[in-house]
């Protein structure tokens, strides 16, 4: 019986393993080790509700100081940790002193991807609370913005900013937003609703040149044009933080490597969150799902294989982006798809679009339609291959292709 656990991070998976660990009966020592300062907190509201001033920083914790003291958690913010050694059961901290533990969870999640030569007093990137105080102070009426990259957060902090009064240039390299992944026809809709919003949209373009003068930050794009702004914000996707496991045993490979029950290589270590690479059934091939949904679905997995209590995570991927006052949804695996179905109106911003694979629901997008995601997702989770004509069709109940 594992008598103690020492979680290397303290985000969302971590905070929800510390939750099923104690709800699911464990006594034994339990320690959260994160180098923020703050104590678990969400990552989904800072480019959106909180960004906005719509939600109040204490309602974006997790697991507050009350709470850990009433469940013996040991909380140790505002520490670093300089390596973990699996064959002692160990983790080493920055300031060289070491402590063991029964089992050791790596959920140090990742920090976002810097780009090279855009560095500056007016350059922003978005992934802590602090990043998001600095930020929202700065998004106001008549501010010029430039946003570098069209995914989730470049979209989202887009969004924000356009309903706060600023003014918003969007630089994607790719043809559409997301088209790479959803399909010209759906990036096309995504890049309608941005410039709908009127957001300056410049796709197919890339930063080649950053620099800053006393009143701005410029940029030159491949495409030769000049943009000035007051602030400019980089999303160009995460990187993970594997620094803790490198050089231990522990497999990395654009992550750190676990299976479906978030052990890794070596006994008595494991990894959830944005961390981690894992095998996914569903796909056929190891994938990396930095959302919300995997985090709280690998942080409860993990508490219960410390447990002996193992329960696989295979469920299809799931995440949600709110912008432009749509609510935006995916599950599954939109890539490798042979055939698109659409249900609904997509330049109506209203529909869901379903990707197959030598007829079997491989995927789904929808826009302000979870309830249809929500059941695609269960159809994609049992490999079917429903009617195309059925999915299509606005008066079938696709609930009927759950039996």
């Amino acid at each position: 019986m594992i008598e103690s656990v020492l979680v290397v991070g303290a985000g969302q998976a971590a905070a929800v393993a510390a939750r099923t660990l104690r709800r699911r009966g464990f006594d034994g020592r339990l320690t959260l080790v994160g180098e923020e300062p703050e104590a678990p907190y969400q990552r989904p509201p800072l480019s959106k509700d909180y960004l906005a001033g719509d939600q109040d920083r204490d309602e974006l914790f997790l697991l507050t100081p009350r709470w850990c003291a009433d469940n013996a958690v040991e909380l140790r913010t505002g520490t670093r940790v300089a390596a973990i050694r699996p064959a002692d059961r160990a983790v080493e901290y920055a300031d060289g002193t070491v402590q063991t533990a029964g089992a050791v969870l790596v959920a140090t999640g990742g920090r976002p991807r810097r780009l090279p030569g855009v560095a500056g007093d007016r350059v922003r990137y978005l992934r802590t609370v602090a990043d998001a105080d600095r930020l929202r102070a700065e998004l106001r009426p008549g501010a010029r913005v430039i946003v570098i990259g069209a995914g989730f957060v470049g979209s989202e902090v887009a969004s924000t900013a356009r309903a706060l009064g600023a003014e918003v240039t969007v630089v994607e390299q790719a043809g559409q937003p997301f088209g790479h992944v959803l399909g010209e026809p759906v990036g096309d809709a995504l890049a309608a609703l941005q410039r709908d919003a009127g957001v300056d949209l410049r796709t197919g373009e890339k930063v080649e040149t950053y620099r800053e003068t006393a009143d701005a930050a410029v940029i030159t794009t491949s495409g030769g044009a000049t943009v000035e702004g007051d602030l400019v914000v980089v999303g160009a996707g995460m990187v993970p933080n594997v620094e803790p496991a490198a050089g231990t045993g522990v497999e990395i490979a654009g992550g750190i490597v676990v299976d479906e029950y978030c052990r890794t290589a070596q006994e008595g270590v494991y990894a959830a969150g944005d961390v981690t690479v894992f095998h996914h059934p569903l796909a056929g091939r190891r994938i990396r799902a930095e959302h919300f949904d995997n985090a709280n679905a690998q942080g409860m997995a993990v508490a219960k294989t410390i447990l002996g209590r193992e329960t696989a995570h295979t469920a299809p991927p799931w995440f949600w982006s709110d912008q432009f006052d749509r609510n935006l949804q995916c599950a599954g695996f939109t890539g490798g798809a042979d055939r698109l179905v659409v249900r609904g109106r997509v330049e109506d911003f209203d529909f869901a679009a379903f990707y197959l694979a030598g007829g079997v629901l491989r995927g789904v997008f929808a826009v302000d339609r979870g309830g249809e995601v929500a059941v695609a997702r269960e159809l994609i989770a049992a490999g079917a291959a429903p009617d195309p004509d059925v999915l299509r069709d606005e008066d079938a109940d696709l609930t009927d292709l759950l039996s």
